[in-house]
């Protein structure tokens, strides 16, 4: 498997935050209680239960905050080092979510469309897993118990994905394999929101070794 390394500092980085300009977050108290509960409301869908316990801590839980960014309302942008995902609102506020991210070497930057949505999805753990792992069935009916949970946001043509997990506890840690995981609740939420060709960008980690996007092998 061929991984082109990249450093934090890297000409890539530099082209993606002058692509995205000055980014800045912070709680932004809701000033419409009842309209702010509807749009941060639980979503319960096919009987997915809301993950309560264990749950995220605070600053992990979905959320409105001031986020000024130059990309278009609807966009996607994944704070690894923070353990965040932003779906931009286009009004200077986005709907950050707490997520879990690639562990160390696993990591990736760049951008990337939706190309395919999933409800329930079933998993097929790509080649470069199965050789890290041949413990690994090599298909997973979807259900509670499949490791991508509730639903899939496949990105490109790469082996990656958003998805949900049956692992609330690993939310903001790094634990994965380069996908992005997120709460139940959570990923039916942002499903809900995307459509196919949704913009993603994916921000690289400073002072980490990031990788490039695998392609995915059919």
């Amino acid at each position: 498997m061929n991984i082109q390394t990249l450093a934090a500092k890297s000409a890539g980085f530099l082209l993606t935050a002058a692509w995205l300009g000055t980014t800045i977050a912070a709680p932004l108290p809701p000033s419409t209680p009842d309209a702010i509960g509807r749009l941060l409301a639980p979503a319960l869908r096919d009987g997915v239960p809301v993950e309560i316990s264990p749950g995220p801590e605070a600053d992990l839980r979905r959320q409105i905050v001031n986020y000024r960014t130059q990309v278009a309302a609807g966009t996607i942008i994944v704070d690894i080092a923070q353990t965040y995902l932003y779906y931009i609102l286009g009004d200077g506020t986005a709907i950050r979510y707490g997520i879990g991210v690639g562990r160390e070497g696993f990591t990736w930057t760049g951008a990337e469309t939706v190309t395919r949505k999933a409800e329930w999805p079933d998993w097929t753990p790509p080649e470069e897993m199965l050789a890290r792992q041949p413990y690994l069935p090599r298909w997973m009916a979807g259900g509670e118990g499949n490791p991508l949970g509730a639903r899939a946001i496949y990105l490109g043509s790469t082996v990656y994905r958003i998805h949900g997990t049956n692992m609330p506890e690993t939310i903001g840690h790094r634990v994965s394999s380069g996908c992005i995981r997120m709460l139940n609740a959570d990923v039916i939420d942002l499903y809900s929101r995307v459509t196919v060709g949704t913009k993603i960008v994916v921000l690289p980690s400073p002072g980490a070794t990031i990788a490039t996007a695998l392609p995915k092998r059919f």
